[in-house]
């Protein structure tokens, strides 16, 4: 599947064919702190079929393991992009957020679950909007004051 997706301020655009069966949720600590969220949704391809345009910056994570990533991003608006190996990169894995075809992407396994936040599975029972709306937080008891 050919898709297509760019930064929040659209300094940075790519083009890539994927294979639409790949793609991954992460429940991992730091996918949830790297992508400042409850878990990261990606898609791996081969580096050759991706084409980027425009000037990346990227920062190395070191993982527990000793394994390296470069996490990829815009320097301008900070959108994570991608990660890739540091050296000799075979595959990248696409963050699906700056993926225009996002929702035709369904994911097909998800990872860490160990670390996946305990509120998650009850997400879709929580009141909500199709737009924002104000948010008013609960009144602690009276008793507490």
């Amino acid at each position: 599947m050919q898709i297509d997706g760019a930064c929040h301020c659209g300094r940075v655009t790519f083009t890539a064919e994927i294979d639409p069966g790949r793609v991954i949720v992460c429940h991992c600590t730091d996918c949830q702190v790297l992508s400042g969220s409850a878990f990261r949704v990606v898609v791996a391809a081969p580096i050759e079929n991706l084409l980027l345009r425009g000037e990346t910056k990227s920062y190395i994570k070191v993982a527990a393991s000793g394994n390296r990533r470069a996490q990829v991003f815009c320097p301008e608006c900070a959108t994570p992009l991608f990660a890739t190996a540091p050296e000799n990169a075979t595959q990248v894995t696409i963050r699906l957020g700056c993926v225009k075809q996002r929702a035709e992407l369904v994911p097909a396994v998800q990872i860490w679950q160990r670390s996946c936040l305990p509120w998650l599975p009850e997400l879709g029972g929580i009141p909500g909007s199709q737009e924002q709306q104000g948010f008013t937080p609960a009144q602690p008891d009276s008793h507490l004051r």
